[in-house]
């Protein structure tokens, strides 16, 4: 049998799955160190103090550093992958359709990753709504970084970015040799831009920039090498407003407001 580890990045005590697979992970312990009777993100090698900035990436750091497994993933407390794959975007999940162990291995006998299904922006580019949204010198410097120290990934992101759907939600599952490999080449750039790119006028939210940025980069190390992927769908744990998350895109679609 094939080894699984799917890390779950939470702040909070909830609800989890209760397949093996699953590890949750309490990500930013080294500012919140609560015992929430999870793993804690500030043990081992591990970014934890960095969690402000980098989200649920510090989950990820030190799933990469110090957990060993044939597979390896990243998932959130209140969004997982699901096996229904009628279920509706739309709908509140429920953990009966939360992803497990046979479904996954059917997936992954088919292709390199598995994904979350693509989010589509139809009207604007990868690039355009991350401007609208967010800082543009994000990805400005991210580019100049990717172009002094990975030359050859700069076409893949150029491409990704005029694309107008990308994988979200720093979601996914592999095999440790391309997740240990895919690691190492995006922290090694977002600790490059930590270094080059001033954020101290960032709000809170845009603060989390480094998360951010690696959902993209996620895009462009899959185009690079060729990786094929099987995408399925991300249940939402939660009610979510479409309404307002709609009139916060098309305001800063408009320019009216960024998120």
């Amino acid at each position: 049998m094939k080894t699984i580890k799917i890390g779950i990045a939470t702040h909070k005590s909830y609800q989890m799955p209760k397949d093996e697979m699953y590890l949750p992970i309490q990500s930013g312990a080294a500012m919140h160190p609560e015992e929430l009777g999870y793993e804690k993100d500030n043990t081992g090698e591990n970014i934890s103090s960095k969690n402000a900035n980098y989200s649920e990436l510090t989950a990820l750091y030190w799933l990469w550093k110090n957990v060993s497994a044939d597979y390896k993933g990243l998932s959130h407390y209140r969004r997982h992958f699901s096996k229904n794959k009628n279920v509706s975007i739309f709908a509140q999940g429920t953990f009966t359709d939360v992803l497990d162990q046979q479904t996954l291995m059917q997936k992954l006998d088919k292709a390199d990753i598995v994904l979350p299904k693509k989010r589509n922006y139809y009207i604007e580019s990868i690039e355009s709504h991350y401007n609208h949204t967010h800082y543009p010198q994000d990805l400005v410097v991210t580019r100049e970084i990717i172009e002094a120290l990975y030359p050859d990934y700069l076409a893949s992101y150029d491409k990704i970015l005029q694309r107008k759907s990308a994988h979200m939600f720093n979601m996914f599952i592999m095999s440790e040799e391309k997740f240990d490999s895919y690691c190492e080449w995006m922290f090694s750039i977002l600790f490059a831009l930590e270094e080059k790119l001033d954020i101290s006028e960032y709000n809170s939210f845009h603060a989390r920039v480094f998360g951010r940025v690696s959902e993209i980069l996620l895009d462009v190390w899959i185009d690079k090498n060729g990786c094929s992927y099987e995408e399925i769908p991300v249940i939402f744990m939660e009610k979510r407003s479409w309404l307002e998350k709609g009139t916060k895109f098309l305001k800063a679609k408009l320019q009216v407001s960024r998120y």
